[in-house]
This record gives C-alpha cells, structure tokens and sequence, in this order.
C-alpha cells in the first residue's frame, strides 16, 4: 500500500504579503519608485558606513613598519 502524495503550499512570508497588498493599492510607478526610494536608502546607509569606517582608520596613529 503506498502513502497518499503530500501536497505543500507554501506560507508566503510578511514581505511576500506586503508587497501583494502593495500592487493591488498602487499603480506600478508608484511601486517602482518607491523601491527605487528604499534603495537609495540603503546605498546611503552603506555610504555613511563607510565613510565613518574610513575615519576611523584615517585617525589611527600610523604604525611603524621594519
């Protein structure tokens, strides 16, 4: 006797979700800019990392080589 197939339906996650809701609220360049928003962001928060971590490097006494 063999096991009846399993069927999986996969739970769609909290961004999965939003990101539904979003295409039916908004018109699609509404939703492209504003992805386009959100990643300028980001790039700004990994640009303002770095910049503090090139200061820190930049204020460390320099070290002295043989």
């Amino acid at each position: 006797m063999q096991a009846a197939p399993v069927r999986a339906t996969a739970i769609p996650s909290f961004t999965d979700a939003l990101r539904a809701v979003e295409s039916l609220l908004m018109s699609g360049g509404q939703r492209t800019a504003r992805r386009n928003a959100w990643t300028s962001v980001l790039e700004d928060r990994r640009r303002a990392k770095d910049r503090v971590e090139a200061e820190r490097v930049l204020r460390q006494p320099p070290t002295a080589h043989p």
